[in-house]
């Protein structure tokens, strides 16, 4: 296999799996503790990854938020916060969101063929967009970024990219959060889609470690022999 980054998926869910509800509304999910251990996770990361229906719908910075981590960073000779990633199929990504206008570091738009010259059009240069294949080839966008010098890449979301790096074999590690309600309602988003998973009854993952935080549990999975590399 070609060298990609490390990488390490991260979410929060319901009791019942739930990402997000029915509604508009954003569904807070984790608790400040969390958000902290998050946080510092992301600092330790070269780029953090988001499909385009989290960028429109969350408008997340997609930044590390403490001072003294960034200040370590810095220290480094690393950009304050990691890199932005994105891929999409249509381009239908808004140049003013938060994504695109907030923090000091590169950002990447990994776009379908088909449109390409939409989104270089659209987002001009606060982006560098990237030809993916129609549609996005995942293997081949992780080899990419590996070649722009990422070597540890944390995913955040959604439930669609999730599937797609789980069923593809592109995850290292599994960060899962669970929050204690319950959403009860079909139309909310769930962590991930219908798919061929390379875990299942006869092949379990390892959970390498459970850790209360607060009122949420954290779960930690090794979904290769990579995990836990520095």
């Amino acid at each position: 296999m070609s060298e990609r980054p490390y990488t390490l998926l991260s979410c929060c869910t319901s009791l019942d799996g739930y990402l997000a509800g029915a509604g508009q509304r954003r569904l807070l999910l984790s608790n400040d503790a969390d958000f902290d251990r998050v946080d510092e996770v992301r600092a330790g990361c070269d780029a953090i990854l988001v499909g385009a229906a989290t960028v429109r719908k969350d408008n997340p910075r997609l930044l590390v938020r403490t001072a003294t981590r960034r200040d370590d960073r810095v220290t480094r000779g690393q950009a304050p916060s990691p890199a932005k990633v994105t891929l999409t199929c249509g381009a239908q990504l808004d140049p003013t969101a938060r994504f695109f206008t907030e923090g000091e570091t590169d950002r990447y738009v990994y776009c379908a063929s088909s449109a390409v010259t939409q989104a270089r059009r659209s987002l001009g240069p606060r982006a560098t967009v990237i030809d993916g294949g129609q549609p996005v080839d995942l293997a081949w966008m992780s080899q990419d970024l590996y070649g722009r010098g990422i070597r540890r890449l944390m995913v955040e979301g959604g439930g669609s990219v999730h599937t797609q790096f789980l069923t593809a074999g592109l995850a290292d590690e599994l960060n899962l959060v669970i929050a204690p309600f319950f959403v009860g309602d079909h139309r909310g988003r769930r962590f991930v889609d219908d798919g061929d998973f390379p875990f299942h009854p006869g092949r379990r993952a390892r959970l390498a470690e459970v850790r209360q935080i607060g009122d949420v549990v954290l779960l930690r999975y090794a979904l290769s022999d990579r995990f836990g590399a520095p």
